[in-house]
């Protein structure tokens, strides 16, 4: 039996994750956290009879406790006193942001396995992860579709026989799109994704390929290889999720119809795979995959991610918190769509890059870069 705790457990991959967890009898939930969403967070707790809870937001919590008739943890150190408490085998760590990333290192610290949804935690502090999982012993389970498909992809190949790794973008709703008429996109705009159903701000990343070029910094931490070995594709069909290319010019993928129960599944269940009620790929019926360059031009998004990564340090969280800013900004209609990435840009030439020595050089670099996007979105409002 695998005790679960789930951070992040009201969003779109916890609860899908739940979905997924209620049909395994091998699988039992034991700890949720969520932000501030009280019924969300109350509403999972009596279905999956978890023994220990937590709500970011100290009043939300007060709230959850008084209707649960039990404590419910809170506060900036909530995630880790869950995972201290809860007695769970693996963490499914599904917090958007960089909030996630000292859950991450506590997780791996204590030798437990990370389900990592929270692509945030290897972007900016990538080095020190991967440090707590060989410390501790427990294995990074990526829950990503791409980066899960990579892993199936790559089983038990050599690393001498990889040429480099594919990762496929949809090219979100803007895909063909000029700068110029990027510039006067909306907020429900950036949020009609083609493909995925997901959250705002991951949604608002793929529209930019941010969430992309994060991809590829996971990767070069989940993998090992250097960036110029880590390719990016635009595949509108979203139904190859990822390619190991070999070093005698085969391809192996890894196909299927989007649905984001399949890695979490797999994540939690690893090494076994069990069953899932995806829709299968019908050969019967005719169906294409097209597939082309990005736009790094128009899509500079992906361009500073990977520089970002290839400058290493402190740069990859300076991109990821004036990303987080920039994001919040434009959802609230104080910014517009193009400004994410200049201002993104504008933090990466600011704010100095530092050595990833430790949790507090990350928290340093991420001060820095939200004070620095927050000042010039004050400036332009101004």
């Amino acid at each position: 039996m695998k005790r679960i705790a789930i951070l992040g457990a009201t969003g779109s991959i916890g609860t899908q994750a739940l979905d997924v967890i209620a049909a395994h009898d091998d699988l039992q939930v034991v700890a949720l956290a969520a932000g501030s969403d009280v019924e969300g967070l109350v509403a999972a707790a009596r279905a999956t009879g978890a023994e220990v809870l937590a709500l970011a937001d100290p009043a939300a919590a007060e709230r959850a406790a008084v209707e649960l008739g039990r404590p419910v943890l809170s506060g900036p150190r909530a995630l880790v006193e869950l995972i201290d408490a809860a007695g769970a085998t693996v963490v499914l760590n599904a917090v958007v942001g960089a909030a996630g990333l000292e859950a991450s290192l506590d997780t791996l610290e204590r030798g437990l396995d990370l389900a990592l949804a929270n692509k945030e935690s290897l972007v900016a502090g990538g080095e020190l992860v991967l440090a707590a999982a060989r410390r501790g012993g427990g294995a990074i389970l990526p829950v990503d579709s791409e980066h899960s498909a990579l892993q199936q992809c790559l089983g038990e190949l050599p690393r001498e026989q990889l040429s480099s790794l594919v990762i496929t973008a949809s090219g979100g709703p803007f895909r063909g799109r000029t700068r110029a008429e990027l510039a006067e996109i909306t907020v429900a705009q950036a949020l009609a994704h083609p493909t995925w159903a997901m959250g705002a701000k991951i949604t608002v990343d793929s529209a930019t390929l941010m969430n992309k070029g994060l991809e590829v910094i996971e990767a070069h931490m989940l993998f090992g290889l250097p960036y110029d070995q880590i390719e990016v594709v635009v595949h509108p069909q979203s139904i190859v999720h990822g390619m190991a290319r070999l070093r005698d010019g085969a391809l192996i993928a890894h196909l299927g119809h989007p649905d984001m129960r399949v890695p979490i599944s797999f994540a939690l269940t690893y090494p076994e795979r069990a069953a899932v009620p995806a829709r299968p790929l019908e050969w019967r019926e005719a169906f294409s995959l097209d597939f082309e360059p990005p736009d790094l031009e128009t899509f500079g998004c992906l361009r500073l991610a990977i520089a970002a990564g290839e400058a290493g340090g402190t740069a990859p969280a300076v991109l990821n918190a004036a990303n987080e800013v920039a994001v919040a900004a434009f959802l609230t209609g104080e910014i517009g769509f193009l400004e994410i990435e200049a201002l993104v840009d504008d933090a990466l030439q600011h704010v100095p890059v530092q050595p990833l020595d430790d949790l507090a050089a990350v928290l340093a670099a991420d001060g820095a870069a939200r004070t620095r996007v927050a000042a010039r979105i004050a400036e332009v409002g101004a």
